[in-house]
């Protein structure tokens, strides 16, 4: 079984969701990074989705926008990233990691090889926001043979023909965007309509649904488990804490400027929005 299935398993035989935190690697720099990890896993996170930073994020709003930049400023890169989720699996051997990356990083690394190096350092999946379940068949088969579950997004109001492949082609999880849009929007996430949002991408059958965009407080995880997902994802909620203790603009590298305090709000942070799983 792989590690989505296990702790997938338990934490259904526990009776609770899923608490998924989106982390920047090597924002504001990779040693930061792995220190707020680490606390952000230490304090109840059930899995990780990991952003490797990119030049053009598409899919995301200005928080994690700014998060992609400090990391950039901060010399990241893909071998650096690499490096980070290598010891995070050392660290957490039973931890799913999932991957969120650009298709273009993809494609300069090669798709083969990139699934395969992202496979040795330890990561379970990788979603590409950039590319559509229409587009994935190439990058399902590289996934594939190299061990990597490929995790695709089911739009909030998308056509029965991606419902249905967004179901046949995502492992681990299916990655449920609560309303449409980017991440971390100033309109507050909705937490009407979730259930049909659930029940949309359910009617395919497929992995277990995690929603996300938008989940920013423990009344949208609660809503997200009511509605009927197997657990929440949550990024510029955290990003934004990381943001008010980091120091230094671009293009210059950022510091964080009190750990101690970054890493106490954080655990408040996390262990609150795990609560609302249970």
């Amino acid at each position: 079984m792989s590690r989505y299935e296990n702790t997938f398993r338990a934490l259904q035989e526990k009776g609770e969701g899923a608490f998924v935190p989106f982390v920047m690697l090597g924002d504001p720099n990779p040693e930061d990074a792995l220190e707020i990890i680490r606390a952000i896993v230490d304090a109840g996170a059930d899995a990780l989705e990991l952003g490797v930073p990119f030049s053009d994020p598409v899919a995301d709003g200005p928080t994690i926008q700014k998060a992609h930049i400090r990391a950039l400023d901060g010399g990241a890169n893909v071998d650096k990233a690499l490096a980070q989720v290598r010891t995070i699996r050392e660290e957490y051997p039973d931890l799913p990691i999932g991957m969120l990356i650009y298709a273009n990083v993809a494609y300069v690394r090669g798709v083969g090889e990139f699934y395969r190096e992202f496979a040795e350092a330890g990561a379970d999946s990788i979603l590409l926001p950039d590319v559509p379940v229409r587009e994935g068949q190439p990058f399902s088969e590289a996934a594939s043979a190299h061990g990597i579950d490929p995790i695709y997004i089911a739009p909030a109001k998308a056509s029965e023909q991606t419902l249905e492949g967004v179901a046949a082609q995502s492992r681990g999880y299916i990655y449920a965007i609560s309303r449409d849009g980017v991440t971390g929007t100033e309109r507050e996430s909705s937490v009407e309509g979730l259930r049909e949002v659930v029940a949309n991408v359910q009617r395919f059958g497929g992995a277990p649904v995690l929603l996300g965009f938008g989940i920013s407080a423990p009344e949208h995880v609660r809503a997200a488990i009511e509605a009927g997902a197997a657990g929440a994802i949550t990024g510029s909620a955290i990003t934004s804490i990381i943001d008010r203790h980091v120091e230094g603009t671009h293009p210059h590298p950022g510091r964080v400027t009190d750990m101690a305090a970054l890493k106490e709000e954080l655990a408040t942070f996390v262990s609150e929005m795990k609560s609302a799983t249970r």
